[in-house]
């Protein structure tokens, strides 16, 4: 039975409002099955029934159509970042409902930053949607992230190593807390809420100050012993004439993360501050410089891309990347690149469905990811800070 409501939750996540019998015709369920599970799911508060939008006019039963509960409960989000910390508040169709940054104040002390995150997620809650249950925190973070653990193994930007992410989230708040790399869970959240749909295959390229991907084959993410598949940041795709931290040249995070990328753009007197924030935003305000700096980094991750994308050989391929996800003129430079090194066609690269949100929707995603594929093992919901 929670292989069916898990076809059938999705099902109406792609089609909803629907109709039992669409649903039925669509996953080749049969309608007792879809009747049956229907029932139990609307008693979770995960589906609702809705008023058709044509008024009934035939013989016998009318047909109410059955759409995802979002005004019941939701997930929370918890985003670690090299200089703050994302706090997200998602309905369980991946929207985030409300948002907050909160900075780092002592980066070289994990648990308070972690106490004081959470400690404010709590009150977002209480602030912005106190009438919603949490069905739990998502957290997520690039580097290695180990998943069964509950552990953050490494992000070496920040300088973490070993940080029990859910035994430590989990005390301050009370909710059940699941972790994963952002990379992972926002190649699932491109397959449930984004433009990647339900393709089977998906490659998902992170850059941000860390540079990461994920793979997803069959519907799953391939994470590898301890969950440590999808480390690109040494890869030697980048600028050979970059040195990198780890004593090479050429590695790819060295040569095209947020900061790398914003201190170049700051040296080249493009920027007043090595943010790379500011230079996007100058792009947008017309700087030729600063358009000109964007495309060089879109240029470049376009042909790390194509790389990875011969490697995979994909359905799809999604890069997370500031200036794709802001400026069309960077998608196109991307796509190009792709296109020109790889077998790649124009339609299958995508850049990020989530914009301004993508920080809270990858967090927001590890809880929706396992909720949508168990959706009657719900964990007991409480309220946040109660």
């Amino acid at each position: 039975m929670t292989a069916t409501a898990a076809v059938l939750l999705g099902a109406v996540l792609r089609h909803g409002p629907v109709a039992r019998s669409t649903v039925a015709r669509l996953t080749g369920l049969s309608p007792a099955a879809v009747t049956r599970n229907s029932a139990a799911l609307i008693e979770l508060g995960l589906l609702t029934e809705v008023a058709p939008t044509v008024p009934y006019q035939g013989i016998g039963r009318p047909h109410v159509p059955v759409d995802v509960n979002t005004g019941r409960h939701l997930v929370a989000g918890l985003h670690i970042a090299h200089e703050f910390c994302t706090l997200a508040l998602l309905d369980l169709r991946g929207r985030v409902r409300a948002r907050l940054t909160v900075p780092h104040g002592d980066p070289g002390n994990p648990a308070e930053v972690l106490a004081v995150a959470a400690d404010r997620l709590l009150r977002l809650h209480a602030e912005e949607l106190p009438g919603h249950i949490p069905l739990g925190l998502g957290v997520a973070a690039g580097g290695w992230v180990d998943p069964e653990q509950g552990m953050l193994v490494e992000h070496a930007s920040l300088g973490w190593q070993g940080v029990e992410l859910r035994a430590l989230l989990t005390a301050r708040t009370g909710l059940p807390v699941l972790v994963d790399s952002h990379a992972r869970a926002l190649a699932r959240a491109e397959q449930l809420f984004g433009a990647a749909g339900d393709r089977e295959s998906l490659l998902h390229l992170f850059v941000g100050n860390v540079v990461d991907a994920a793979i997803v084959t069959g519907g799953a993410a391939h994470r590898g012993p301890r969950s440590a598949a999808g480390e690109v940041a040494h890869l030697a795709l980048g600028d050979p004439a970059v040195a990198c931290p780890c004593g090479r040249r050429g590695c790819l995070e060295a040569t095209v993360s947020d900061r790398a990328w914003a201190w170049r753009a700051h040296r080249a007197g493009v920027i007043d501050h090595p943010n790379i924030f500011d230079l996007v935003e100058a792009a947008e305000a017309g700087s030729a410089a600063a358009i000109e700096l964007c495309l060089e980094r879109a240029r470049l991750v376009g042909r790390a891309a194509a790389v990875l994308f011969d490697f995979v050989n994909p359905d799809a391929l999604v890069v997370t990347e500031l200036g794709t996800s802001r400026l069309p003129a960077c998608v196109r430079a991307l796509r190009q690149e792709v296109a020109a090194g790889s077998r790649a066609s124009g339609n299958t690269v995508l850049p990020s469905s989530f914009g301004p949100d993508v920080l809270g929707v990858a967090a927001g995603a590890v809880q929706l990811d396992a909720l949508y594929a168990d959706p009657l093992n719900l964990h007991n919901p409480i309220r946040l800070g109660v």
